[in-house]
């Protein structure tokens, strides 16, 4: 069975031409059976089309270096909400998404992600009640967590409007 370092090595040209990048790589040989699980994403995110695209290619480049090997399973998939937002490229991934973000000063603030560049995030955050929303700019490092929330209700337009955004991106 391949290394973790050995998997991303093979992939990592692969994803790269098809617009991802390889976040991580779980080689797990005692499971039963076996599992190599490979977490990629990319700027448009990773919808079930590319993941079948990128499972196909993985397989096939796995089975090229390693077709002697015990079977196991090869999983290929996105990050998931449960990631926390680390580096400058998430939270441009998460453009739109609704994020809890505890800042250095222990300061807790919901919001919804707009554009992010330089070091810095746009949060549009409720501005007392209604529908009154203003726009944040905090810099990435006076930001300690940041964790996207599960929406299961539609944004508020207003919210989406201010971070670029129109409905049909916000919940793909």
């Amino acid at each position: 069975m391949p290394s973790q370092k050995e998997v991303i090595e093979l992939l990592d040209g692969e994803f790269a031409r098809a617009g991802y990048e390889i976040d991580d790589v779980i080689v797990d040989a005692a499971a039963h059976p076996p599992r190599i699980t490979v977490v990629a994403d990319g700027d448009d995110g990773l919808d079930l089309e590319s993941i079948a695209a990128l499972s196909r290619a993985a397989s096939a480049l796995l089975d090229e270096v390693d077709a002697r090997s015990a079977p196991y399973v090869l999983e290929v998939t996105s990050p998931g909400v449960e990631r926390p937002l680390t580096a400058e490229k998430h939270f441009r991934r998460a453009c739109g998404r609704k994020v809890e973000l505890t800042l250095s000063d222990g300061t807790q603030l919901t919001g919804r992600l707009g554009e992010t560049t330089g070091g810095v995030v746009r949060l549009v955050v409720r501005a007392g009640r209604g529908a009154n929303y203003s726009v944040r700019e905090l810099p990435l490092e006076g930001i300690a967590k940041a964790v996207v929330q599960v929406e299961f209700s539609p944004p508020n337009p207003r919210e989406l409007e201010l971070v670029g955004r129109s409905g049909k991106e916000a919940s793909a």
